[in-house]
């Protein structure tokens, strides 16, 4: 079997990045003929499609990547192969989607939003997002990384580290937990709350308002956000100085930073809906609260980067949710157990390791994937 593997290379800190490099690792280490190329890239791509003559292309990305994953290999004679996220509603492409033989997406509520938006899911297969649990592995809370990053963030040793990491934090329900921490102040022990965004300018705006409201909960003083630029080597230590990951995410097709959280042996909060119902288990891996409210649009405007004009107005006959809200009570009482009962920390922590290395390990994916093109295309 040989591999062309399209994503955002070589590897930016970005989830799509990190998805597409771990399936490339994974083939290579289970000595699959395999290659990486950006998949903007149009010269090295047809490069590689002239010599290496791949039998598959397998491209990362959502269903706007549709022209640089899948019809650019097509028009050299390629079999494309998408693994694609949603990104609350598939606008476009659907004709193209549709004439392929196999279309893989990261979760099962993923192949839901496709097929509800007229894609044939007899032609979809869920292939979770890899982990790699050689990193991503527990730390004892003294080691001198570990100490370094919470001394970096201001938190002392008796203090807990509940973090959350994002492009931003509001997306990833950041606004729904601190309303939850607001309510439990003064029955929780001594906290802080970490946000780790990216630092663009599409955020700048979206952090100040974040920030307000710590301010007008009167929590501010235990809100820190770190926007510096760090890589991928940084975050296995960011996520295993935590006591608690809180993500309970508005919108989430996978959940990879849960699913490290689940690897470094960190119970989770998240919310009961979406990727989430794939990588947790509410109870025994984490807590997930209850959808509180379904953001529904009933049109959107679209532009270039959906295959349409600038401008162009998509209106729907049946409204569509594209957002969720995790209920704000049901988050507190979750991290209130978890802040209050350090064994229970550690006992979900440790199911969550056990279930990330039996279900997400990247190696695993790559064998899935490998069984997915034996059994769908008849590619060995």
């Amino acid at each position: 079997m040989k591999v062309l593997v399209l994503y955002d290379y070589p590897p930016s800190p970005g989830g799509l990045a990190t998805q597409g490099d771990l399936l490339y690792k994974g083939l290579l280490e289970l000595g699959v003929d395999a290659h990486a190329v950006h998949f903007e890239s149009a010269q090295e791509k047809e490069w590689y499609y002239r010599w290496f003559q791949p039998d598959v292309v397998v491209g990362v990305g959502y269903w706007g990547h549709t022209p640089q994953l899948i019809l650019h290999p097509q028009r050299y004679g390629i079999q494309p192969v998408p693994w694609l996220v949603a990104d609350g509603y598939i606008a476009n492409y659907q004709e193209v989607l549709n004439a392929l033989p196999l279309i893989l997406v990261t979760s099962h509520w993923v192949k839901e939003m496709y097929v509800r938006d007229g894609i044939d899911g007899s032609k979809i297969e869920v292939l979770p997002v890899g982990c790699n649990t050689n990193t991503f592995k527990p730390y004892d809370k003294n080691d001198p990384k570990i100490l370094a990053v919470r001394e970096s963030l201001g938190i002392s040793p008796d203090q807990l580290m509940i973090l959350t990491v994002g492009g931003d934090a509001a997306s990833k329900g950041a606004q729904e937990v601190m309303q939850a921490l607001a309510i439990i102040d003064a029955k929780a022990p001594d906290w802080k709350y970490v946000c780790k965004v990216w630092p663009q300018p599409r955020t700048k705006s979206q952090n100040l308002e974040d920030l307000q409201m710590a301010s007008d909960l009167g929590i501010e003083k235990n809100v820190t956000y770190a926007t510096n630029t760090i890589s991928r080597n940084f975050m296995p230590y960011l996520i295993a100085a935590c006591d608690i990951y809180a993500a309970p995410s508005r919108l989430e097709g996978f959940g990879m930073p849960q699913v490290e959280a689940g690897a470094c042996e960190k119970p989770v909060i998240g919310i009961k809906a979406m990727g989430m119902l794939d990588t947790l288990i509410d109870g025994k891996t984490a807590f997930l609260a209850n959808v509180a409210q379904k953001i529904v649009v009933n049109e959107v405007i679209l532009g270039g980067e959906s295959g349409f004009a600038d401008n162009h107005k998509v209106k729907f006959t049946v409204p569509r949710t594209v957002d969720y809200r995790a209920n704000v009570q049901d988050i507190a009482t979750g991290l209130l157990t978890l802040m209050n009962d350090e064994p229970l920390r550690h006992k979900m922590g440790k199911a969550g390791r056990i279930r990330i290395v039996e279900n997400f390990d990247y190696r695993i994916v790559a064998k899935k994937f490998i069984e997915i093109m034996n059994t769908k295309l008849g590619i060995k």
